[in-house]
């Protein structure tokens, strides 16, 4: 979905009416995917990363890195206040969730073993984004 068709879904059924189970489970319930299931870990190509959920833009490929976790990890977001976060105390931890501003989306977690200049890791779920390519 993206923005221009449209608003945003006002309940669960029509959420799981645009999304895909698997989009639904992490973005709508806060899952996570398999580790290296994802195959946006391995894009090289010069683009933006879009909600799944929405279509806002998060990030940007230049952004992008190899943190060999298992999921597409990002050193900052696309633009500011395209992302919010707030705390995750889920699971016996202390962490900080990343979610879609514009849609809620969970889209998964950021944290302070990144590389300069933001020292952030943007850990992202993979079946949370769509690419778009330039």
């Amino acid at each position: 979905m993206s923005e221009s068709e449209g608003e945003l879904p006002d309940n669960d059924e029509e959420w799981r009416e645009i999304l895909s189970d698997e989009e639904y489970r992490i973005l709508r319930e806060s899952g996570t995917e398999p580790r290296f299931s994802s195959d946006l870990i391995d894009v090289e190509d010069e683009g933006v990363f879009t909600c799944a959920g929405c279509g806002t833009e998060l990030f940007d490929s230049d952004r992008k890195f190899e943190s060999e976790t298992g999921w597409p990890s990002f050193w900052d977001v696309y633009q500011e206040g395209n992302v919010e976060t707030r705390a995750d105390n889920s699971h016996g931890m202390e962490r900080t969730e990343v979610v879609c501003a514009e849609c809620g989306g969970h889209l998964g977690h950021v944290f302070d073993d990144g590389p300069e200049p933001s020292g952030k890791r943007y850990c992202i779920n993979g079946a949370a984004l769509d690419f778009e390519s330039e």
